[in-house]
C-alpha cells in the first residue's frame, strides 16, 4: 500500500498505474486483496481538489480504526480532510448495511431458543454503542421475533425505568413475551443490584398484563450476561 508521506496528493487516479488503482486491483485480485483504505476508496469513488480518493481514505484510517469508523457520526467524519457530507453519508450507509446483513435471515421470522440466539441477533446493533440503551425484543407465541424497539437511549439510570414504557411496544405488537436488553458501555456485562430489582419489577408488571418476560440480557464488549441463565428469572 502506498504510504501517505510518499504519495503526491495531486496525482489523479487516472494518472496512477492501473496496478495501483483500487478498482482495477479489486477486479483482478478480488476484494480480499485490498487494504481497508483501498476498499473505502472503491466505495467513495472520487477524491477532492488536490487529493485523490486513495489519499483521502488513508487520512480516514490514519485518524480512525475500522471499529471506530463503523460508529462515527456524520459530523465526526466531516472533520477528516476530503470527507464532506455526501461521503460521510456513504460511509455510514455502508456500515449500516453491514450491520443489517449480520442479523438478516431468510426465514420469515427468527426464532429464539436460548439466550445466545438473542445475543447473536442484537449484538451487531449494539456493538460499540457509546450510549446506554434499552431495547425490547417482542416475541410471538412461538418465540419468533416480531420486532425490536429501542425505548431508552443515553444517560440511563435503569432503576428509574418505568414498566409502562417497556410494555408499550409489546402491547402495540400484541407480543406474547418480551426480552429486555440493555448495554453496559463500560464493556462489563455483570448485572448490578438495580438491574436485578428492575427486572423483577418488570416481571411482576408483565404478569398483570399477561406478557411473559423471557429474559433480560446485559450486553458487554463481545459478551453478555443472561439473567435467565443466572436464575434471576
Amino acid at each position: 500500500m502506498i504510504q501517505i508521506e510518499k504519495l503526491k496528493t495531486d496525482i489523479r487516479m487516472k494518472d496512477l498505474p492501473s496496478a495501483e488503482r483500487p478498482r482495477e486491483r479489486l477486479l483482478k485480485y478480488g476484494a480480499e486483496a485490498l487494504s481497508d483504505a483501498e476498499l473505502l476508496a472503491v466505495v467513495l469513488g472520487t477524491g477532492t481538489k488536490g487529493m485523490n480518493i486513495v489519499t483521502v481514505c488513508q487520512h480516514v484510517f490514519r485518524d480512525l480504526s475500522l471499529k471506530k469508523l463503523s460508529r462515527s457520526t456524520a459530523s465526526e467524519l466531516m472533520k477528516i480532510p476530503g470527507i464532506g457530507q455526501s461521503k460521510a453519508c456513504q460511509i455510514i450507509s455502508v456500515f449500516e448495511l453491514s450491520r443489517r446483513l449480520e442479523t438478516y435471515s431468510d426465514e420469515p421470522k427468527r426464532k429464539i431458543s436460548e439466550p445466545d440466539d438473542i445475543f447473536r441477533y442484537i449484538y451487531p446493533k449494539m456493538r460499540e454503542e457509546k450510549q446506554e440503551k434499552i431495547i425490547v425484543l417482542c416475541l410471538d407465541t412461538k418465540n419468533q421475533i416480531i420486532s425490536d424497539v429501542t425505548v431508552f437511549v443515553g444517560g440511563l439510570d435503569i432503576s428509574i425505568v418505568q414498566p409502562r414504557e417497556i410494555f408499550k411496544a409489546a402491547l402495540l405488537e400484541s407480543a406474547a413475551s418480551i426480552v429486555l436488553i440493555h448495554n453496559h458501555p463500560s464493556g462489563d456485562p455483570e448485572p448490578s443490584r438495580e438491574d436485578i430489582i428492575i427486572t423483577n419489577r418488570i416481571i411482576d408488571s408483565g404478569k398483570l398484563l399477561g406478557i411473559h418476560v423471557w429474559d433480560h440480557l446485559i450486553i458487554g464488549d463481545g459478551c453478555y450476561v443472561s439473567l435467565r441463565e443466572k436464575d434471576y428469572i
